[in-house]
């Protein structure tokens, strides 16, 4: 199943009701694992040594900062970028799929948007 680390300011409300539909969910966010504050390539760098995918919705950074580990030949295991003008039953309902559609390696070195 996969994991995922939510960043900073990733939408708490989108995450426990994420967390509502799917309880069994393996996830984390960066201020439990005291990288509360740390810049978008070191959590990133945290991301890939514990098999995480990235739940943000920093389009301005992380992105250029993800496909920058991809192109030094760095593990990254994916981004999920959730919209923060989607609505937040949509956002949801997406991630949801997406976490019974997706496995792992379908997310290595992939920013995925949602929308989808």
């Amino acid at each position: 199943m996969i994991k995922l680390v939510a960043d900073e300011n990733f939408d708490e409300d989108l995450l426990r009701g994420l967390l509502r539909r799917l309880p069994e969910l393996n996830v984390v966010r960066v201020q439990d694992v005291n990288l509360a504050e740390t810049p978008d390539p070191i959590i990133l760098a945290w991301a890939a040594e514990q098999e995480r995918i990235l739940l943000t919705h920093d389009r301005n950074t992380v992105p250029d900062f993800a496909y920058d580990r991809v192109r030094a030949g760095q593990p990254m295991p994916g981004v999920f970028l959730v919209s923060d003008y989607m609505p937040k039953g949509q956002a949801i309902e997406e991630l949801f799929l997406a976490l019974h559609c997706l496995a792992p390696e379908d997310c290595k070195d992939q920013v995925h948007y949602f929308p989808l």
